[in-house]
């Protein structure tokens, strides 16, 4: 008998269940350890930037630096020291822009 077909078959008698319950559990910790936190953040990110407004110090996520001119539909106008540029919106970032300038989110320093 190959010792490959004795590795592959399954011991008789045993059922499906506990594999079924660990395969049920992964999909669980998968879900909660990063499907559920990457929802969070999205949802974070698109409430701070429908909620930007004229005059908001911000940074982009390519790291341009710089003052909320406009906001159209189809996206932002920042005013830089190299002039008036556009950006998506979507460009904007919480993350860099909290860490910059807390003050534009309400966040004070200790």
């Amino acid at each position: 008998m190959n010792m490959m077909t004795i590795f592959l078959q399954a011991p008789a008698g045993q059922s499906m269940t506990p594999t079924l319950i660990m395969m049920g559990l992964m999909f669980v910790g998968f879900y909660f350890l990063m499907i559920r936190p990457q929802m969070r953040k999205q949802k974070q990110e698109k409430t701070f930037q429908e909620a930007l407004k004229p005059g908001a110090k911000v940074v982009t996520t390519s790291g341009m630096h710089g003052t909320i001119f406009s906001i159209n539909d189809d996206g932002v106008v920042l005013e830089t020291l190299s002039g008036k540029l556009k950006f998506e919106k979507a460009a904007i970032s919480r993350d860099f822009t909290a860490a910059r300038f807390p003050e534009t989110l309400g966040i004070t320093k200790k």
